[in-house]
C-alpha cells in the first residue's frame, strides 16, 4: 500500500490535468473557442490543442428533424430500364434481331424471338441477369431478383420480383444515407444524426439547425447531372428529349437523349465567380474518364449548344466555341452566390440513387431543449448531492477521497466526450447519472472489504492492502460486464440509445482510474502522512 511509486502518482496528476483541459473549452464562448482553434499551428493535430467543446443532441439545443422516403417506383422504373439496357446488350452480343424490339412494361420486359435456336441461345444469357436477391448473403431470402417466362409461341418475359424490388430499395436507402451524410456534412453542421427508418424512410437529424429551409433544398434535390448535346433540327424524335430549360423560363428545349458525362465523373466542384461577367458560378472538373469523353464529343461538336442538364432540367446550354480537353468547366445559369455554393456541394456529394420525398418535417426550438437541460441539471444536482452525502456519512475522511475521484471521473467524461466529438443527448445525461453511481460502487466494495479485513484481526496497513488487491476482481468483473452490455447496446442501437451507451462506455472507462488507482493514490499519501493508527470509518 505504501508503495505507490513516483511515477504513477505523476501519472494520475497529468490524467486529472489532461481532463480538465479538454473539458474546459465546453465552459468557453464560441468566440473564444475559435479563435483558439484559429491559433493552432497548421502542422500539429488538431486535436492537441483543447479547443472543441461538447456538441449537444438535437433534444438539448433544438434543431431540424426530416423523414425522407424514397420513391419505390422511381426504384422500380430505374431496374426496369437496366433490365431493357442488359438484354439489348445480350441481344446484341448474341447477333439476334428482334422484329419487333424490345416491349417494356411497369415491372418488366419482354422479347419474342421465334426462332428457337436463337431463343435457346438467349435463354441461359437472359437467366444469368436473375441473380439471387440479396446477394450472396441471401438477404433476399434466397428468391431471384427476376423470373423469366418462356412462351411456346416465342415471347420471353422477364419481370423484377418483389425480393428484386426490396434489395434495390435496401441498396438505395444504404447509398442515399451516404450521400446525405456528405451534404450534411459540406453545410458546417456537427454531428447529425442520419439513420435508416423503417424499410424505404431516411431520418435526418441536424442539431443546432433552426432553419430547415435549407436542410430541404440539400436533402430534397436529386443532383443528378448529366451533359448533353442540343438536338439539331431535323434530328429524329425517338432519340430527342424535350426538357425545361431554365435560362428560358421554363420553355422547352430539345435535348439529344444520348448522355455525354453524367455527374459520377465529377472529382471536385467549387463555387466561384465569373471573371468577365462577377455573376456566381460553379467550377468543376472531371477524373480521367470524363475528361477524355468530354474533350471528344466538345472537339466533334464546336459550334453546337451543350445542354447542362440537372435533374431533368436545362440549367444552362453555353455553345462549344473550342475542344475543351482540360476536364475542367464551370456551369452557369443566373444564380445567386447561395444558390452556387448549394449545387456545389450537391455535385460534390453525389446524385441520390432515387429521388426522395419528404414526409415529415420539424423544428426543435431551443426552449424545448432548455427545458430538457433544466431537468437533466436538476437531476443531476440531486443524484451527486445523494451520493456525495451517502459516501461522506458512511465513511468519512475515505468518503472525501471517493468525492474527489467521482469529481474527477465526471470531468474525464466530458473532456473525452470533446476530444472524441460526441453528441450529449438528454439519454447521454441519464447515462452519467448512472455513473456518478456505479462509479462510488467500486468504492464502496472496496471500503467494505476494508473494512471486514480490520474486523478479522487485521493491522490497517493489511487490511488497506488486502482491501484494494481483494476488491479488485470483483471490480473489473462487473465492469467488463456493464461494458459489455453498453457496447451491445451502442452497436446495436441507434439515436438516443447510442447517446446513452457512449456516455456509460465512457465512464466506465473512466471508472478504473479514479475508483481505483486515484483512490489507492490518495490514501496512500494520507498515510504516509497522517501515520494512523486505525481506519477513519
Amino acid at each position: 500500500m505504501l508503495r505507490f511509486s513516483r511515477s504513477k502518482t505523476i501519472g494520475v496528476l497529468l490524467i486529472v490535468l489532461f481532463g480538465v483541459l479538454y473539458a474546459m473549452p465546453s465552459l468557453l464562448p464560441a468566440d473564444t473557442r475559435k479563435s483558439i482553434e484559429q491559433s493552432i499551428p497548421s502542422f500539429l493535430p488538431r486535436w492537441i490543442i483543447p479547443h472543441q467543446a461538447i456538441v449537444l443532441g438535437l433534444d438539448l439545443q433544438g434543431g431540424s428533424h426530416v423523414l425522407l422516403e424514397v420513391d419505390s417506383q422511381a426504384v422500380m422504373r430505374g431496374q426496369v430500364n437496366t433490365l431493357r439496357d442488359d438484354v439489348r446488350r445480350l441481344l446484341r452480343e448474341e447477333k439476334i434481331a428482334l422484329a419487333g424490339g424490345i416491349g417494356v412494361q411497369s415491372r418488366g420486359v419482354t422479347v419474342r424471338v421465334s426462332d428457337a435456336a436463337e431463343r435457346a441461345r438467349l435463354l441461359p444469357r437472359l437467366r444469368e441477369l436473375a441473380q439471387p436477391a440479396g446477394g450472396i448473403f441471401g438477404q433476399g431470402g434466397g428468391q431471384s431478383s427476376i423470373e423469366i417466362a418462356d412462351q411456346p409461341d416465342g415471347l420471353i418475359t422477364m419481370t423484377v420480383t418483389e425480393a428484386g424490388v426490396n434489395e434495390r430499395v435496401r441498396k438505395a436507402i444504404d447509398q442515399a444515407i451516404e450521400v446525405l451524410r456528405r451534404r450534411v456534412d459540406a453545410l458546417g453542421t456537427t454531428e447529425p444524426n442520419i439513420q435508416r427508418q423503417g424499410v424505404d424512410r431516411i431520418l435526418v437529424q441536424v442539431p443546432g439547425l433552426q432553419d430547415p429551409r435549407k436542410l430541404k433544398e440539400i436533402l430534397g434535390t436529386t443532383a443528378q447531372l448529366e451533359f448533353r448535346l442540343v438536338a439539331d433540327p431535323g434530328a429524329p424524335p425517338g432519340d430527342v428529349e424535350q426538357l425545361p430549360s431554365q435560362e428560358e423560363g421554363g420553355a422547352m428545349m430539345p435535348v439529344e437523349k444520348r448522355v455525354i458525362v453524367q455527374g459520377e465523373d465529377l472529382i471536385d466542384a467549387q463555387p466561384g465567380f465569373d471573371q468577365r461577367t462577377g455573376e456566381p458560378i460553379v467550377n468543376f472538373k472531371f477524373n480521367i474518364r470524363g475528361a477524355q469523353r468530354f474533350g471528344q464529343v466538345t472537339t466533334e461538336s464546336v459550334g453546337r449548344a451543350l445542354a447542362i442538364v440537372l435533374d431533368k432540367k436545362v440549367i444552362s446550354a453555353p455553345r462549344v466555341l473550342q475542344p475543351i480537353t482540360g476536364g475542367q468547366g464551370q456551369i452557369s445559369g443566373r444564380f445567386t452566390v447561395e444558390a452556387a455554393n448549394n449545387l456545389a456541394i450537391l455535385l460534390r456529394a453525389g446524385a441520390l440513387p432515387a429521388p426522395l420525398t419528404i414526409v415529415e418535417e420539424r423544428t426543435v426550438g431551443p426552449g424545448l431543449g432548455q427545458d430538457s437541460i433544466d431537468a437533466g441539471k436538476k437531476a443531476s444536482y440531486v443524484a451527486t448531492v445523494l451520493v456525495v452525502g451517502f459516501m461522506f456519512v458512511s465513511y468519512g475522511l475515505f468518503g472525501l477521497f471517493a468525492n474527489i475521484a467521482l469529481a474527477v471521473h465526471v470531468i474525464l467524461i466530458f473532456a473525452l466526450m470533446s476530444l472524441i466529438g460526441s453528441t450529449l443527448t438528454l439519454p447521454g445525461i441519464a447515462g452519467i447519472v448512472l455513473t456518478i453511481g456505479t462509479a462510488v460502487d467500486s468504492n464502496v466494495l472496496i471500503y467494505e472489504r476494508i473494512r471486514e479485513e480490520a474486523r478479522g484481526g487485521r493491522s490497517m496497513i493489511s487490511s488497506l492492502e488486502a482491501g484494494f488487491q481483494r476488491a479488485f476482481a470483483t471490480i473489473i468483473d462487473s465492469n467488463v460486464t456493464m461494458f459489455i452490455a453498453a457496447a451491445i447496446l451502442f452497436f446495436l442501437g441507434s439515436g438516443p440509445v447510442k447517446g446513452f451507451a457512449v456516455t456509460l462506455i465512457l465512464g466506465i472507462v473512466t471508472t478504473v482510474v479514479t475508483a481505483v488507482t486515484m483512490t489507492r493514490m490518495m490514501i496512500a499519501l494520507w498515510y504516509r502522512s497522517a501515520k494512523p493508527n486505525k481506519l477513519p470509518f
